[in-house]
C-alpha cells in the first residue's frame, strides 16, 4: 500500500491552489492529490461517493476501506480526502520541533491529511484521519511527519486519528477484493445502462433475497453460465451505482441492503470529471 514518491515545484503548487485544491466543500471539493498525481504501488481508486456526490480519490486499499466506512457512518456529513496542510503552520511547527520539513529538490512540500470529516456528532464536528500500513510505523522519518501532523490537528483543536488496517474490520478487506478485483474490467456504458435498469428492478422485486440467490435465479431463468449474472452486478457495485454498508458480508447479503444511485450522476462524475 505505499505511495511512490513525487515532488511539486513552486510553480505547480501556485497552479494547484489558483485551480482550488484542498478548497471547497461537498461535491465542490478538490483534492489536493488525485490518482494521477500519486502513482500508487497498490491499488488506487476513483469512487463515487453518494453523500458527496463527486469522485473521490482514494490511493490505496487501505484509505478506500476507511472511505467506505466513513461514508456508511449515520453521522457523517461530508468527507475531504486528501487535504493539505497549511505550509506555513507545519513549517512552523518542524521549526519548533528540530523535524526537518518534507522537501524535494529543495523545494518545500505540502503535507496532506487523508480524511478531514464533519459529522453530526457534537464531540466530534470535525476530525482528521491519517491512514498508515502498520509496517510503515517501523519507518522513523513516517513517525516524524505524523507527528507534525497530530502536533497541526492539535493546534487546530481538531481531533486527529490513525488509522491501520488492524482497525478495519477483515470482512471490509474482503469486500473489497470481492469488488474492485474486477476495476480493470472494461464495460460500455450501453451496458452499464442496460445492467443498472434491469439489475435495479431485479433488486426491487427481489428485497428478501440474497444477493448471490438473485444472480442464481437469475442466470436459471435467461438461461446464462453459472455465474454470470453475479459478475456484471459486480461491475456495477464496483462502480458504485449501488452503495451497501461494506461491513456486511458479500455472501449474506441481501437485495434490500443496496441502495441504488441516479445513473445520470454516476457516469457524469466517473466518466466526465476527474
Amino acid at each position: 500500500m505505499a505511495k511512490k514518491r513525487y515532488w511539486n515545484t513552486e510553480a505547480k503548487n501556485a497552479r494547484w491552489i489558483k485551480q482550488g485544491r484542498g478548497q471547497g466543500l461537498g461535491s465542490k471539493y478538490k483534492p489536493w492529490l488525485t490518482v494521477r498525481d500519486v502513482p500508487s504501488e497498490g491499488r488506487s481508486h476513483r469512487v463515487f461517493g453518494h453523500l458527496t456526490q463527486r469522485t473521490h480519490h482514494l490511493l490505496s486499499d487501505l484509505e478506500l476501506a476507511t472511505f467506505l466506512l466513513l461514508q456508511w457512518r449515520a453521522s457523517t456529513l461530508d468527507i475531504r480526502e486528501q487535504f493539505p496542510l497549511d505550509i506555513t503552520i507545519t513549517k512552523q511547527l518542524c521549526n519548533e520541533t528540530g523535524i526537518p520539513h518534507p522537501a524535494s529538490n529543495g523545494v518545500p512540500q505540502f503535507m496532506s491529511t487523508d480524511f478531514v470529516v464533519n459529522s453530526k456528532e457534537k464531540d466530534k464536528e470535525l476530525f482528521a484521519i491519517q491512514v498508515k500500513d502498520s509496517s510503515a510505523l517501523k519507518d522513523a522519518r513516517t513517525v516524524e511527519k505524523l507527528e507534525i501532523e497530530r502536533r497541526f490537528w492539535r493546534k487546530k483543536n481538531t481531533p486527529w486519528y490513525l488509522v491501520t488496517q488492524k482497525e478495519i474490520p477483515a470482512v471490509v478487506f474482503k469486500n473489497i477484493e470481492w469488488l474492485y478485483s474486477l476495476q480493470s474490467q472494461e464495460m460500455s456504458l450501453d451496458d452499464e445502462s442496460q445492467y443498472f435498469e434491469f439489475y435495479t428492478k431485479q433488486i426491487a422485486q427481489n428485497s428478501q433475497l440474497t444477493v448471490i440467490d438473485l444472480c442464481k435465479q437469475i442466470d436459471t431463468a435467461y438461461g446464462l453460465e453459472l455465474g454470470e449474472s453475479l459478475f456484471q452486478l459486480r461491475l456495477l457495485l464496483a462502480r458504485r451505482y449501488f452503495h451497501f454498508d461494506i461491513s456486511i458480508p458479500y455472501s449474506k447479503l441481501r437485495c434490500s441492503d443496496l441502495l441504488s444511485e441516479s445513473f445520470d450522476t454516476v457516469v457524469e462524475v466517473l466518466h466526465v470529471s476527474g
